[in-house]
């Protein structure tokens, strides 16, 4: 066989290094593994862009019930209008925390302000808030774990490309620049598909996952300050009584 036609055919994907023909000239292992980092950088960017109008929307949404808690209105009322069926997290925290007062002021020689009594409500919320968080945390281990896997992902499909470049190179017998070019950047390719993945993932997760944490106060703040007005309620209709 000629080393020359060996030569040249290894050195053809050399005249277009564009992202497709680095992929079509790639060897099998390598393919699976661009195909792979490619799927998980859309599946990233889909959970990028879901969180990212998903915090927008309760957080406009806390804001308006946070303006309607704290105009004065009757909370019975609120309860009626929004905490039967609540929509979004801090209505769900407000509706987990009235019902379980409104069933405790249903039984009979039970004092509202028993500590008993404040033990069920602060349960009920924190309960109501440990389940609205694991909801909007949904998909966020995924980011946490692209992060680091990526790169490791990427540096295998280079290793393997490498591999397959240098076989390719002994069986040609010829080590010029337009031989070994072609294998080197199919390989390289694979280790800037796992960087375009993982860099979008941990810049995404630390955004998330500190705007969750300050969700998580808030929901928490608001749950304390309407146990606090629960409970000063309950000792002003027994002073009344």
């Amino acid at each position: 066989m000629d080393p020359s036609i060996n030569a040249a055919n290894l050195a053809t994907p050399s005249a277009s290094l564009s992202p497709w023909a680095l992929f079509v000239h790639a060897a099998l292992v390598v393919k699976l593994v661009m195909i792979g980092l490619v799927c998980a950088s859309i599946w990233v960017w889909a959970v990028i862009f879901d969180k990212y109008f998903t915090l927008r929307k309760v957080k406009r949404q806390a804001d308006e019930f946070e303006d309607l808690f704290w105009s004065g209105g009757s909370l019975d009322e609120l309860y009626e209008n929004i905490g039967v069926k609540p929509t979004h997290p801090m209505a769900a925290v407000f509706s987990a925390g009235m019902g379980e007062w409104r069933r405790s002021a249903r039984i009979n020689g039970i004092e509202m302000s028993s500590e008993g009594v404040k033990q069920r409500i602060d349960r009920a919320m924190s309960i109501t808030i440990t389940r609205e968080m694991e909801r909007l945390e949904r998909w966020v281990t995924f980011l946490a774990t692209v992060g680091p896997v990526a790169p490791f992902i990427g540096l295998f499909g280079t290793v393997w490309g490498i591999m397959h470049a240098f076989a390719s190179i002994a069986q040609s017998n010829n080590t010029s620049l337009a031989v070994v070019a072609p294998g080197i950047s199919e390989a390289l390719f694979a280790t800037a598909l796992g960087l375009l993945t993982a860099i979008p993932a941990v810049v995404a997760y630390n955004f998330v996952n500190n705007k969750l944490n300050l969700f998580a106060e808030r929901l928490e703040g608001f749950a304390a300050e309407f146990s606090a007005i629960l409970s000063r309620q309950s000792e002003a209709k027994e002073n009344q009584e």
